[in-house]
């Protein structure tokens, strides 16, 4: 990509959006930039002539077309290529959680997705715990987990995705201790608080971890490739930084905790290399974050005996 700092942010745009119709759909023409940004025709003219003049040899006009058309040696100067980002609007758009007047799209190809049977979260509920964030305060949740449905109060300071179900990592005065709150569980919210004491460092949260993965070691030299390929492994190896505090979901998303033949290595497809290290570097992490939690506790006692 070259430096876009030379043209206005307008024009940038409409640079990019040039090149994704281009690049994608393989063609435009100046109806696309009119109705895209509700400019006129001679501006869609200037904006095409001066992007061509910009990325030489990028886009051509085709008079059998009656558009502007991507040409063998096209080569974006202005968008940031990404398979993953396209595809990832795709699967907005079809959940519904996206509108195609939001995205660059003209049509959508055939697709399908599986459906999302994720509890729904309240916009009220993360506005309330976003500004509760903010103010680094506390707020009272009613909270409904597995067992019970009850009033609890948190110290909230970041949100986590588990590949699944959002969560917000908080401090819980009751266990006093750091946990993740499923947001979809959140049943009613209260006015966000001052926090009355800070809580300790959140160390499983500030703390990262490194997992080695590699291709099933039980699966035929093909089938590493083809993993290899799916996965993006390259020279054998995948390293993946990750929290501490999310560390136990990926494990799990993967189905790299079973271990031992318990899952056949065509269904495992991914391997831990350094697996044990891990535990250990997590086990160790937590159990530094249990001696702060009760390090915590001693000095509020104390404060509490001081008070009286």
């Amino acid at each position: 990509m070259r430096d876009a700092s030379n043209v206005s942010w307008g024009v940038a745009q409409r640079f990019e959006f040039i090149e994704w119709r281009a690049y994608w759909d393989g063609r435009l023409n100046r109806g696309d930039l009119e109705r895209e940004f509700n400019i006129s025709t001679p501006q869609a003219s200037v904006d095409l002539r001066n992007y061509q003049e910009a990325a030489p040899g990028n886009i051509e006009y085709n008079s059998s077309e009656k558009a502007y058309v991507a040409t063998g040696s096209f080569s974006p100067q202005f968008l940031n290529l990404s398979a993953a980002r396209y595809l990832r609007q795709l699967h907005s758009l079809k959940l519904g959680v996206a509108d195609i007047e939001e995205t660059w799209f003209e049509a959508l190809q055939p697709l399908d997705v599986l459906p999302n049977i994720d509890r729904g979260v309240e916009p009220y509920t993360l506005r309330a715990i976003l500004k509760a964030m903010r103010m680094r305060g506390s707020i009272k949740i009613n909270y409904r987990s597995l067992t019970s449905a009850r009033n609890r109060v948190i110290c909230p300071h970041s949100l986590a995705q588990d590949g699944y179900r959002w969560h917000v990592r908080a401090w819980c005065t009751e266990r006093q201790e750091y946990r993740d709150f499923v947001l979809g569980r959140i049943l009613s919210v209260f006015p966000p608080e001052p926090c009355t004491s800070e809580p300790p460092e959140d160390i499983e949260w500030e703390s990262f971890t490194k997992l080695v993965l590699v291709p099933h070691p039980g699966l035929t030299d093909d089938q590493k490739e083809a993993i290899a390929r799916d996965y993006k492994i390259d020279n054998g190896e995948l390293a993946v930084s990750m929290r501490v505090a999310l560390t136990f979901y990926f494990i799990r998303r993967y189905n790299l905790d079973l271990r031992d033949d318990q899952l056949t290595p065509e269904r495992a497809r991914l391997f831990v290399k350094n697996y044990d290290e891990v535990m250990s570097h997590c086990d160790a992490v937590k159990a530094r974050a249990i001696e702060l939690a009760a390090q915590y506790r001693k000095n509020e006692a104390g404060s509490d005996g001081d008070a009286l």
